[in-house]
């Protein structure tokens, strides 16, 4: 089992990643698992064994990566602002805003690994991020924030339900909201502008093509 503490989840993350630049971010670097690394090989069942729960960190997904070329090439829409970083992952889009000067950045997870994962990345590429684990959709969005990115986040229909009424919501109350994704079936387009789409490279692995067209839209207040 792997010790339940910070120091254990860091010790698991950099003995099973590997530091690479994810490929439609090629400024960033980032602790990702590949083909070549212990956890690639891991089943849901030997994840159980050692407590760990799906490595979502692990991966630098087609949406994020949309999100935060998106953000990287279009500074303003961060700069200077108070930022959230929702269903963070790796941290991907959070560090990216920071490159981009973003005043701060909130990543937010339910996975405590995904804390850990952030405070490596946020290292390696020089930025500093703030992290929680709290269920951000427990309450309203937080007020103070002038931007939420949200990246990849349809992928299962009842949390694409609650996640997108939340943030409509957090939109209606004049948070500027972008979402990153990659066509997934519970992504509804309705009230969302669309402002890129990119063809984003990833792995036959978990995706079903290695390249997936990947779009940021933005929610209508």
């Amino acid at each position: 089992m792997i010790p339940a503490t910070p120091e254990g989840r860091r010790a698991f993350i950099l003995a099973n990643t590997r530091l690479q630049a994810p490929p439609h971010v090629p400024e960033l670097r980032l602790h990702l698992a590949d083909e070549i690394t212990p956890i690639w090989r891991l089943t849901e069942e030997a994840l159980e064994e050692i407590g760990l729960p799906p490595p979502f960190w692990a991966f630098a997904w087609a949406g994020g990566q949309a999100l935060a070329r998106y953000v990287l090439d279009a500074p303003r829409t961060v700069m200077g602002k108070a930022v959230v970083d929702f269903a963070s992952g790796s941290g991907i889009v959070g560090i990216a805003a920071m490159r981009a000067g973003a005043a701060s950045v909130l990543c937010a997870d339910i996975d405590a690994y995904c804390g850990a994962a952030l405070a490596l990345n946020a290292e390696v590429n020089r930025v500093t991020c703030r992290f929680t684990d709290e269920d951000l959709l427990d309450a309203p969005a937080p007020d103070w924030a002038g931007v939420i990115l949200a990246g990849d986040i349809c992928y299962e229909k009842p949390m694409a339900e609650r996640v997108m009424a939340w943030l409509r919501a957090a939109a209606a109350a004049g948070t500027t909201v972008l979402i990153g994704d990659p066509g997934r079936s519970h992504f509804r387009q309705e009230g969302l502008t669309k402002l890129a789409e990119y063809q984003v490279p990833t792995t036959r692995e978990l995706e079903d093509m290695a390249v997936k067209r990947t779009s940021v839209w933005t929610l209508s207040a």
